[in-house]
């Protein structure tokens, strides 16, 4: 195992595979991200890479291809699964299809149960519909420590684990993760993913990545709000990415509020947070009043 350094640096990751031949790279998307949108990348060998599992978060499409191919990671694998299930519940498998190993996190592991439901009638959905995803089975804690409230909450009587995961599953078994439940947002009575704005925002060749999220507003209930980190020595007007929103999705989809930035609030595993996102949001675009509005 190599350490690049104390904390992720892309540059000194990109290093210590080029000096030491690594053959495998773990890590989160951001991991990924960084590292492809490093200024120096092309002039780092990446050939002895072979192996990778990413995880802790849904990955773009494009980034994965661009793993598989720039990277030369060819069996890159995705795993989905949350603290409380040990962690992982499903993985794409390494001799899959390329397309699923891209664009879903895999079946179900063995002796591990996955189901989707409606989250207001707790019924399956038919395969391919969203709904929030459900595991049970040996790794499904037993429960949150001294919290009994909590963990009534997370986990049923039948002991199914209430992620609170948005997720499609198709006819083979392979899951799709949308989003969060609590991050879809609800803009005018639509339901709007950010996964999927998000997805096709990476598309354009001047975003390294993005984060879609709703703030409060009087008249829709939420409106969408997408940040934008861009690729380096690049500068964009918010009206040239309406314009390329306009041509692929719907109207309603397209957000409203654009931001530019450096960098994103992150965990210190390197999950964006959205919720502080969302609390920045709230406070620059003066909608405190909107924020204050109780709904049922």
């Amino acid at each position: 195992m190599v350490l690049p350094a104390p904390v992720f640096d892309a540059g000194a990751t990109l290093e210590a595979i080029d000096r030491e031949r690594c053959t495998a790279l773990h890590g989160v998307p951001t991991v990924f991200i960084a590292a492809l949108n490093h200024p120096n990348f092309e002039r780092f060998d990446m050939s002895s890479l072979r192996v990778g599992l990413m995880g802790g978060a849904p990955c773009p499409i494009e980034v994965m291809k661009q793993v598989n191919t720039r990277m030369h990671i060819r069996d890159i694998v995705a795993a989905y699964g949350m603290t409380e299930t040990s962690p992982a519940s499903a993985m794409t498998p390494v001799d899959g299809p390329l397309e699923r190993r891209v664009s879903t996190v895999g079946r179900a592991f063995p002796h591990v149960e996955l189901k989707i439901v409606d989250p207001l009638t707790g019924n399956i959905v038919q395969r391919g519909d969203r709904g929030e995803l459900l595991v049970r089975g040996y790794n499904v804690m037993l429960g949150y420590w001294n919290n009994p409230t909590a963990t009534a909450e997370a986990i049923d009587g039948a002991r199914w684990m209430h992620t609170g995961d948005l997720a499609t599953m198709d006819a083979e078994g392979y899951v799709n993760i949308a989003g969060r439940l609590k991050e879809m947002i609800i803009r005018g009575g639509e339901n709007v993913y950010p996964r999927e704005i998000e997805e096709f925002l990476h598309t354009h060749p001047k975003v390294q990545d993005v984060q879609v999220f709703g703030v409060p507003d009087e008249k829709y209930g939420e409106e969408i709000a997408a940040w934008i980190v861009l690729k380096q020595g690049e500068i964009i007007a918010d009206a040239d990415l309406r314009e390329y929103c306009a041509r692929q999705i719907s109207q309603y989809k397209i957000p409203r509020y654009w931001k530019v930035v450096d960098t994103f609030p992150m965990t210190v595993t390197g999950k964006a947070q959205k919720f502080r996102m969302r609390e920045m949001a709230i406070a620059e675009l003066g909608v405190e009043r909107a924020a204050a509005i109780l709904t049922a």
